[in-house]
């Protein structure tokens, strides 16, 4: 019998073996299928249109484009989807050149989303009794789990979050203050139509909101696209 020759590894198995686990898992990173696009958009609105119902229905505040379409709701008594729907229309042509035209349809489809549940839903929820406080933190953690469904499927509710991203890179403006600037005058405006403890409390439910995205949202921890 001849002697055995002896087996070598196979150099694209190697190769394999000493990738950096980073590297591994990009291998391995898959795209969302237009299905699973459409399943996020619908379940990420409905919990933001419920944040939203809860915050609105105790007369409170929040930042972004979502604050000034209830401040304007505050002062106008036009209902909020209607407003909110009008107030993201000048943001989608810098969207488009921003973060191109697949973002700019899923943040039209979200945004319409959210304009036609804020109008439907007081026909099938109402609410008799809501403590301020309860309304501000579950309607923050409502709105940023919604949100972190919509981001994680590169969608957002547009408004403000284009325009300071805009602004950045044109004229070297910092989006973090920006967006800042932005929503510290959406809630002084408000202290006409609402009472100061509902700013403050208001504050609370945007901490929420904010504290869920910044735990949840973070770079390499969600590798589908």
């Amino acid at each position: 019998m001849d002697n055995p020759v002896p087996l070598r590894s196979s150099p694209s198995i190697a190769i394999v073996a000493d990738k950096p686990k980073e590297t591994q898992r990009t291998d391995k990173l898959q795209h969302h299928t237009a299905f699973e696009d459409m399943q996020a958009l619908a379940a990420g609105i409905l919990l933001v249109s419920l944040g939203v119902a809860l915050l609105g229905k105790a007369h409170l505040i929040t930042g972004g484009t979502v604050g000034l379409a209830f401040l304007l709701h505050y002062f106008t008594g036009i209902s909020f989807g209607k407003l909110f729907f009008a107030i993201n229309l000048p943001f989608y042509y810098l969207a488009v050149k921003k973060m191109g035209w697949k973002f700019t349809l899923k943040t039209f489809t979200a945004v319409l989303l959210l304009s036609t549940f804020s109008e439907m839903l007081p026909l099938v929820l109402k609410v008799e009794m809501l403590n301020p406080l309860y309304a501000a933190v579950m309607g923050g953690l409502l709105t940023g789990v919604g949100l972190l469904v919509l981001f994680r499927h590169k969608a957002s509710l547009g408004g403000f979050n284009v325009m300071v991203l805009y602004l950045q890179e044109r004229y070297g403006l910092r989006a973090g203050l920006v967006q800042l600037g932005l929503d510290a005058i959406i809630m002084l405006l408000s202290i006409p139509m609402i009472s100061i403890q509902a700013v403050v409390i208001s504050l609370l439910g945007a901490a929420m909101l904010n504290l869920t995205l910044a735990i949840n949202h973070k770079p390499g921890r969600y590798m589908a696209i």
